[in-house]
């Protein structure tokens, strides 16, 4: 079962991958063979889509913890179990993105994730504003 706790685990557990996937794009940049042309590309292309990656997945495991801490101040419903999958399911759209740059996969995971992503949002703040246990 889906629960607040799962997405605080889980987005510490991304805010520490996505973080270290930033520590490689600093070696890319800075260290490694060919950092000029990392460089020369940076704003473009697979390079851009890497550091979309990274923000993104910080980004969104800040929001699971978030969505987790009010969940678990919420009394322990199927709405609030809803909102807890889809803000988990939100993850898919930086893993997308590096699914794109590494795989050459379709964007359908970056579109799946970012529409859970936004309606989890929504139904968060719906659900926060309507429960008795916040004040």
């Amino acid at each position: 079962m889906l629960t607040g706790k799962t997405n605080v685990v889980t987005g510490f557990a991304f805010l520490a991958l996505f973080m270290l996937y930033g520590f490689v794009l600093i070696f890319l940049r800075d260290f490694a063979p060919g950092k000029e042309q990392w460089i020369a590309d940076y704003a473009v292309g697979a390079h851009f889509e890497s550091r979309l990656a990274h923000v993104h997945g910080n980004l969104f495991a800040l929001i699971n913890i978030a969505v987790g801490l009010a969940l678990s101040r919420a009394p322990d419903t199927r709405t609030g179990r809803w909102i807890s999958a889809l803000a988990l399911l939100g993850l898919l759209m930086p893993l997308g993105i590096l699914a794109e740059v590494l795989f050459g996969v379709p964007p359908v995971l970056v579109v799946a994730g970012g529409i859970s992503m936004v309606a989890a949002m929504i139904w968060t703040a719906a659900y926060v504003w309507q429960t008795e246990t916040f004040h």
